[in-house]
C-alpha cells in the first residue's frame, strides 16, 4: 500500500447559504470534506490502494504517544515495551473545494386551464472540487485533477380555483412537492470522482501500477 497523508482539505469558496427573508452565516458547503477524503482513499481498491496516515489530530495523538511511553517508564523500567514508530507518507494530498456556484441554469413549464393548474421547475447549482498529489521527498506535485458535480434541484404544484356563491367567493387550493439534492452529498461524490482521476491519471503517467 501506497502511505498517504491528509492534512485539509479546506472549503476555499466563500460561500454562504442562501436564504429569501433572512441573513444567514451558515456556509454553502461542508467543513468536513477531509473526512469525505480520508474515508475515499481507505476504500479506494476495496481498501487495498493507500493506507493513510493520521494527520488531523496528530497534536492529539503525538500527546497520547508520550503518555503512554511516561506510564510504561514509570511502571516498568527501562525495559519497557517500545512504542512502533509512527508512519510517515510518501505523498501528501491536498486540495479543496474550490467553487459553489448557484443558480446555473434554472427554468420551468406550466399550464393553467379552466382554474386548473399544473408546473414544474428545476435548478442547477455546481460544486468544483481540486485535488493533487505532493511527492514529501522533493515536494513537486505530481498530480493535480479538477472535477465538477452538478446539484439538482426540481419542484412540482398543482393549484385550482374556483368562485362560488354567484361569482362573490373564491376558493383556492394549492399543493407541491420539491426535491433538492444535498450539497453535501455532491460534496463527497465529486472528491471520490476527484480520487479516481487521480489514481486513473497516475496509471497513465507510470507513477505506479495495480
Amino acid at each position: 500500500k501506497a502511505v498517504v497523508s491528509v492534512y485539509s482539505f479546506l472549503d476555499l469558496t466563500g460561500q454562504r447559504a442562501t436564504a429569501d427573508n433572512m441573513a444567514l452565516f451558515s456556509t454553502a458547503v461542508t467543513q468536513g470534506a477531509d473526512s469525505f477524503l480520508i474515508d475515499a482513499l481507505l476504500a479506494a481498491g476495496n481498501g487495498k490502494w493507500f493506507l493513510v496516515a493520521e494527520r488531523g489530530d496528530l497534536d492529539a495523538l503525538t500527546r497520547e504517544r508520550q503518555l503512554i511511553i511516561s506510564t510504561r517508564n514509570t511502571y516498568d523500567g527501562e525495559g519497557a515495551n517500545k512504542l512502533e514508530p509512527l508512519l510517515f507518507s510518501g505523498l501528501i494530498f491536498s486540495g479543496g473545494i474550490i467553487s459553489y456556484d448557484v443558480n446555473l441554469s434554472s427554468g420551468g413549464i406550466g399550464a393553467r386551464y379552466l382554474g386548473i393548474g399544473v408546473r414544474n421547475q428545476y435548478r442547477v447549482d455546481e460544486v468544483v472540487v481540486a485535488l493533487r498529489a505532493t511527492l514529501v521527498q522533493t515536494g513537486q506535485i505530481l498530480l493535480s485533477v479538477i472535477v465538477s458535480k452538478s446539484v439538482y434541484s426540481a419542484s412540482t404544484g398543482f393549484d385550482t380555483f374556483r368562485f362560488t356563491e354567484n361569482g362573490t367567493e373564491l376558493v383556492e387550493i394549492e399543493t407541491g412537492i420539491a426535491r433538492n439534492e444535498s450539497a453535501t452529498y455532491a460534496t463527497r461524490s465529486a472528491i471520490e470522482a476527484a480520487v479516481y482521476a487521480i489514481i486513473i491519471q497516475g496509471i497513465e503517467d507510470d507513477l505506479w501500477d495495480y
